[in-house]
């Protein structure tokens, strides 16, 4: 089904975090096309009385003004330049961002007001964007962290429908690195199960440090009512034997026991360390070029569907 797009102006740019290593986030967006079975943003859905199952993501809000609500937080004398994430309650960088270049007009804002910046995508289409992040990079942080949980291409593609395959988002961190923007890997979620065999934990560090990865870090699913149904759903679908073990783990909880979790963090540790990416953590990343890195061409790195009309 292809994705209805809705122009819906904001108050307010930038959101209050609690609770998180950050302060404030951004989202260009409210849905998403990529339809993960596991995303977190369908419990916030049913909270708002809005489809938190397969409908989820056939809708896309988009925050038209953003930017100049934005600009004129940033100006504001109490503002103090504390960071800004992008992109934790939608992607900054799903296909719509073809066609509103939002995230690319927020990002030039922010660093003209040398915000600090974190971008959490799983979009190779930052790609595009290489020049205006080189660019807010001079003037204050900037850190990209793409989600890339598995490469296995069963998992992924019954988990993660809509996305770019793995592989391209590694290519996408390599052109970021280059252009001397720090990108790391979010191993998350990792599901039980299936991606926490530790041969494909392995797989994904390996490549993250072939692709030049700064840094790992991983977390294991959690499921709150809207995310867990929509997910259970699926899971009975694509692989049914493993319904028992779910049941068991997340019977009546959010959270999988530390038990549970500490292993999984543990080893991918244990990988970052045997494979270097942890050296490189204490590394500075090389400074962007002068002048502004020329904008890349997207060919090798997109086969994303869903880009709305121009």
């Amino acid at each position: 089904m292809r994705p209805v797009y809705r122009d819906e102006p904001c108050r307010t740019a930038l959101n209050r975090v609690r609770k998180m290593s950050f302060k404030w986030s951004l989202n260009p967006y409210m849905g998403c096309v990529h339809r993960c079975t596991f995303c977190f943003v369908r419990a916030f859905e049913l909270l708002a009385d809005r489809p938190s199952d397969a409908r989820y993501g056939t809708s896309i809000r988009v925050k038209t003004n953003i930017v100049e609500v934005l600009r004129r937080e940033l100006a504001r004398k109490s503002w103090k330049r504390e960071q800004v994430v992008v992109g934790t309650a939608t992607d900054p960088y799903q296909p719509a961002e073809g066609h509103y270049r939002l995230t690319r007009r927020a990002i030039s804002a922010l660093g003209e007001a040398r915000t600090p910046i974190g971008i959490i995508t799983r979009g190779p289409l930052i790609v595009r964007d290489v020049d205006v992040l080189a660019e807010a990079s001079r003037h204050a942080k900037v850190g990209v962290t793409f989600s890339i949980p598995t490469l296995d291409p069963e998992i992924w593609r019954r988990t993660e429908p809509g996305t770019a395959p793995p592989r391209q988002r590694l290519r996408a961190i390599r052109a970021l690195i280059d252009a001397g923007i720090d990108a790391s890997v979010g191993m998350a979620p990792i599901l039980p199960g299936l991606s926490d065999d530790p041969a494909k934990m392995a797989d994904v560090v390996r490549a993250a440090r072939d692709a030049g990865a700064t840094s790992v870090w991983t977390n294991v699913l959690y499921l709150r009512p809207g995310t867990r149904e929509h997910f259970l759903e699926n899971l009975a679908r694509d692989w049914p034997d493993l319904l028992p073990l779910y049941e068991r783990l997340y019977d009546r909880r959010a959270y999988v026991a530390k038990e549970t979790l500490e292993p999984v963090r543990r080893k991918v540790r244990e990988l970052a360390d045997q494979h270097g990416l942890a050296d490189r953590r204490r590394r500075p990343v090389k400074p962007p070029p002068e002048p502004a890195t020329e904008q890349l061409p997207l060919t090798a790195f997109l086969q994303a569907p869903g880009v709305p009309p121009a």
